[in-house]
């Protein structure tokens, strides 16, 4: 019994150090957060308890904005699921069979994963530039000129302009995952399928979606939730504008915070978020639940 004890008391003081760590970095924000959600305080002077009535706000006043960012984010998470996994699990499908080059592939796809989100926002703003930007140049050079836009300043076109880089990006990163999972599919049962007659799409549909089911439900709850908390790549590029056509939740926190100086607006941003990501990681949870 003093042993057992003992070995207890060793795991609690090695886990102690994370544990402190995962509660100062992780939990005592979202406290304080949701503490801050209750006040009206421009950051300085006094709080001003309102309870609800930051949350009430939110959803019902159009000065605030939220339920637009908020449709934008739905709609990037959306297309997350949409096009950008599918597209990343059919490279890993493709690159999963053992294709010449395998590595060199998934160095390249992978490679924009690995470039700063700040970077990248500034290629972008090169590419959608209405002068010298490759995007109208191309269109130019193919006689095309009447569909040269000015991508990033025009409301119609600004959101689906932010959406594509924003997609484009993460593409390689949900292709190593599901490529990791294709990889783990035993050869025993792909070769067995072969030999019953099975063709290379059977044969991902029946076996290998099923055994990296898992994986897939990992790689829809990461593209959701980040797409809900996406920020530095849509700041970069048009911080939200124009005319808040690219607002998403974690814009209009900053702007909330930064800007117009309400502390307790933006930890109620803060604290929605939060909500939501949960709400939806259990939400996919439970639609990939196998039956039991």
């Amino acid at each position: 019994m003093n042993k057992l004890y003992s070995n207890r008391l060793r795991i609690l003081i090695f886990l102690l150090p994370a544990l402190i760590l995962f509660c100062g970095v992780l939990i005592a924000p979202i406290v304080v957060s949701v503490y801050y959600s209750f006040f009206d305080w421009n950051g300085i002077g006094a709080k001003t308890f309102i309870a609800f009535s930051n949350y009430k706000e939110l959803f019902t006043s159009d000065a605030i904005g939220f339920t637009k960012a908020l449709g934008n984010s739905l709609l990037l998470a959306l297309l997350s699921v949409v096009i950008q996994l599918p597209l990343a699990l059919g490279l890993a499908l493709a690159l999963g069979k053992g294709i010449k080059g395998e590595r060199a592939f998934l160095s390249i796809y992978f490679m924009p994963v690995l470039i700063s989100s700040v970077v990248i926002g500034q290629l972008w703003l090169k590419i959608y530039n209405p002068d010298y930007g490759i995007l109208n140049v191309l269109l130019r050079s193919v006689g095309l000129s009447d569909l040269t836009r000015i991508w990033l300043g025009k409301t119609e076109t600004a959101l689906g302009a932010v959406l594509v880089p924003v997609l484009w990006q993460y593409v390689g990163y949900h292709m190593l995952l599901l490529y990791a999972g294709v990889k783990s599919v035993p050869t025993e049962l792909r070769e067995a399928a072969m030999l019953d007659g099975a063709t290379d799409g059977q044969v991902n549909r029946y076996i290998v979606l099923p055994y990296i089911k898992p994986i897939l439900r990992i790689s829809v709850i990461f593209a959701v939730t980040g797409s809900l908390k996406s920020f530095d790549l849509i700041y970069v590029l048009t911080n939200g504008g124009p005319l808040h056509a690219t607002e998403v939740p974690s814009t209009l926190m900053i702007s909330m915070l930064f800007l117009r100086n309400r502390y307790g607006m933006g930890s109620t941003i803060a604290v929605m978020l939060i909500i939501l990501c949960f709400g939806f990681a259990l939400l996919i949870s439970a639609i990939f639940r196998e039956d039991k």
